[in-house]
């Protein structure tokens, strides 16, 4: 079980977490939403939860909730800017389909 994160996606968190002045790592998770049933969650770590699982990659602290990482085993986190649009791609191996607008996921 593991998560990875790119170059371009940790060089990002590293300097959210500096500018923000604080913070353990970034909080990846999933949430029922959206019209294909599950859609990733992003925050900041202040303070970990019992349970919680951390993986650091390339210097950055990635953590899990134990219930979004059957969904989330495998995935890298990247980090993409095209044109104007720029934000974080999951390559999620899990998942079985996408809606159309990108926004949520199905396994």
């Amino acid at each position: 079980m593991a998560i990875t994160i790119t170059e371009a996606a940790a060089s990002r968190v590293a300097s959210f977490l500096e500018n923000r002045g604080k913070g353990i790592g970034l909080r990846l998770g999933v949430r029922t939403s959206g019209c294909s049933g599950m859609a990733y969650v992003l925050e900041f770590v202040d303070q970990l939860d019992e349970g919680d699982q951390i993986f650091e990659d390339k210097g950055v602290k990635i953590i899990i909730d134990a219930k979004s990482m059957v969904y989330l085993d495998g995935t890298e986190l990247d980090f993409a800017k095209e044109g104007l649009n720029e934000g974080f791609q999951f390559n999620n191996p899990n998942v079985s389909s996408e809606c159309g607008c990108g926004e949520s996921f199905n396994v």
